[in-house]
């Protein structure tokens, strides 16, 4: 009996590889929420707390979240509502709805989705109302219980809150935070901006019904705990189906996060952002080169992805040039270098690229003027060149002030991945002036 429990707990390499795969895809693309939120305790149980009065107790409540893109502001607030409505009361009595600045653009639409999401269509059908005040009210009168004495809580939470600022009057923050304000119906606004200036876009009647509370996110843990968030969403879980795999996926994962080139990666993401979603992108594409002649992450794979990732896509364009306006954008970077970032015409572009001619009896460059121009305009329309006045006049384009796009760490790493770039031309870039 044991033996074939243990028959049917190892599974092939192939299937642990797919089954791996799956899970972690899933936590990745489907924002799977934390079983507590990591850096936010304080904001998390300041939140709950107002949501819990206005579920429980009936009180009125609103409140902002502010903080970067990235900080964890929807994690907090579903990881809020998730542990209010594990208590089966509330869950059946409390009513959500959700609104985004980006998706109700104007308060009409804002208030059909409204409608939609408390299932009230059937009750408004063709009624006609005077305002959008009316029209509300009527709506949160339609949610009061069988004896119409008592209302059922309703949470609003508004994605993008600033946006709902530029609606016309600002009907609808006005309606919402002056419900909030009066004893009628029980309803909690629930905020959520990367704006900190947000008050000051509130009209004064608006400001006037808000309670002022504020909730600030800021992505304060430190790079140990950034790996340790790297090891967890790497991590197998527990009831993976084959025991031994499982333990050696982990065992890889806590080795690679002491290895160096993965450390060096995770602090150049850690600097320049520390939202975990941009840490998820480079986990899905690392978790693609997983094969079962691979199954497991080397920290090789982690790197190239990573490369993958931040692409230049500038450099990217310099490979793919011509020798010939790879040697004008050379002979561009010299003249910048010594006008110290002033910019040049097309004139003294050509100059400078037939002075590294003569210089180095190149017969395979030696290109006439017109191909010379027309490689110039190529550079133009690639925008690695940008005309400092308007459109140029047919006959002095050739005098038109330009400037370059690129810096020189780009034009050197092209240089360095380009196939067969004759050894003079990367001197002759490599060299101080032209």
């Amino acid at each position: 009996m044991s033996k074939r429990k243990l028959k049917e707990s190892t599974l092939s390499v192939g299937d642990c590889v797919s089954k791996a795969q799956t899970i972690l895809r899933e936590r990745y693309c489907h924002q799977k929420l934390p079983e507590k939120p990591f850096g936010v305790e304080s904001q998390y149980k300041h939140l709950l707390e107002l949501l819990r009065r206005t579920a429980v107790h009936g009180e009125s409540n609103s409140v902002l979240i502010v903080g970067p893109r990235g900080a964890g502001k929807t994690m907090l607030l579903k990881c809020v509502l998730r542990e209010l409505l594990e208590v089966k009361q509330v869950k059946e009595n409390v009513l959500l709805v959700h609104l985004n600045g980006l998706l109700q653009t104007d308060d009409r639409v804002a208030l059909k989705d409204i409608t939609r999401q408390l299932h009230l269509e059937n009750v408004v059908g063709d009624k006609v109302f005077g305002s959008f005040a009316e029209n509300l009210a009527f709506l949160l009168e339609a949610l009061k219980k069988g004896d119409r004495s008592s209302s059922r809580p309703v949470l609003f939470t508004l994605d993008e809150f600033d946006l709902f600022a530029q609606h016309k009057n600002q009907t609808l923050l006005y309606n919402l935070l002056d419900i909030s304000q009066s004893a009628q119906t029980p309803v909690a606004v629930v905020g959520l901006t990367c704006r900190l200036d947000v008050l000051e876009l509130l009209e004064k009647r608006v400001k006037s019904r808000f309670s002022h509370r504020q909730i600030h996110l800021l992505s304060s843990f430190g790079f140990s705990q950034y790996k340790e968030i790297f090891a967890q969403q790497l991590s197998l879980p527990e009831d993976f189906p084959d025991k031994s795999f499982a333990e050696e996926w982990n065992e890889n994962i806590q080795s690679l996060c002491e290895d160096k080139t993965v450390e060096d990666v995770l602090k150049k993401y850690f600097h320049s952002s520390k939202d975990i979603r941009s840490l998820h992108m480079l986990l899905i594409l690392t978790l693609s080169r997983v094969t079962v002649s691979n199954p497991a992450i080397r920290a090789a794979d982690l790197l190239e992805t990573s490369r993958l990732c931040t692409a230049d896509s500038k450099a990217n364009i310099l490979h793919g040039l011509s020798i010939l306006e790879l040697c004008l954008i050379i002979a561009m970077k010299h003249l910048s270098d010594i006008y110290d970032g002033e910019p040049f015409n097309f004139q003294m572009v050509h100059n400078e690229f037939k002075k590294f001619i003569q210089r180095k009896a190149h017969s395979i460059l030696n290109f006439e003027k017109p191909v010379v121009i027309k490689a110039f305009e190529h550079l133009q329309q690639l925008e690695l060149i940008k005309p400092m006045d308007g459109p140029s006049v047919k006959n002095q384009r050739e005098y038109q002030l330009v400037k370059l796009m690129v810096d020189n760490s780009q034009i050197m790493d092209a240089l360095q991945k380009y196939p067969q770039c004759p050894t003079d031309v990367k001197q002759w870039a490599a060299s101080a002036f032209g």
